[in-house]
């Protein structure tokens, strides 16, 4: 006799939840898309776990925490799995407005779909839009990230500006000894006269040309 009670008051809140559209949503998965060979079925359990998580999401907002399971109704199962869903108000016994079921999934979104391996385009709510994930926070902070950027940009820089000193300083210093080597090269050479290849003066050495040396120069003293 319980039993047939309770068959009979949920079907009567199902056809409630049929009959109330504009607080109920439709729901649409594509389980199949999503996950390929590792899609499962949807059954008896899947939709307990989608109650579960609506009732969930509704104890969120505020002046809804005693939202049980059994709030939600769902109803118009295809085994295309789409369905439709309402929440209900069992001290007022009418279906809870739209707006407070959309606030109430739209904040809880990633919630539903991590339980079910889905995402927004297979998980779809028809009349609730999809939102965006809340961006995830870097584990290093920007600021750190663009000062190391700086900093490295600054080194090199430096290297850069020490190597080309370097380079300048090592171009200085071989100027002048090339200078040197050339003047001694030029001194250094024999020139010919005649056809008779003469020294030249050398003055750092004192030494005179024997060709210009007259004969009194020659004689050695006694």
């Amino acid at each position: 006799m319980r039993q047939n009670n309770s068959i009979t008051q949920e079907h009567t809140r199902r056809s409630k939840a049929k009959a109330d559209g504009e607080n109920a949503f439709k729901v649409r998965l594509s389980i199949r898309t999503a996950l390929g060979d590792n899609a499962y079925a949807w059954d008896t359990n899947e939709e307990y776990l989608f109650k579960a998580m609506v009732a969930f999401s509704m104890r969120k907002v505020p002046n809804r925490e005693t939202t049980e399971i059994s709030h939600v109704l769902v109803c118009n199962v295809t085994q295309r799995v789409s369905f439709w869903f309402v929440v209900t108000d069992p001290l007022k016994n009418h279906t809870l407005p739209a707006v407070e079921v959309q606030t109430a999934i739209r904040m809880n979104r990633n919630r539903i779909n991590g339980a079910f391996f889905l995402n927004d385009q297979t998980l779809e709510f028809l009349k609730i839009p999809s939102t965006l994930a809340p961006p995830t926070d870097p584990s290093v902070p920007i600021w750190i990230i663009i000062f190391g950027v700086i900093f490295c940009i600054v080194i090199v820089a430096v290297m850069l500006l020490i190597l080309s000193g370097i380079r300048q300083r090592r171009r200085m210093s071989k100027g002048p000894t090339e200078v040197d080597d050339s003047e001694d090269k030029c001194e250094n050479t024999i020139t010919i006269e005649n056809g008779i290849p003469c020294d030249p003066l050398d003055t750092k050495g004192g030494h005179i040309n024997d060709a210009f040396m007259t004969e009194d120069e020659r004689l050695t003293p006694l």
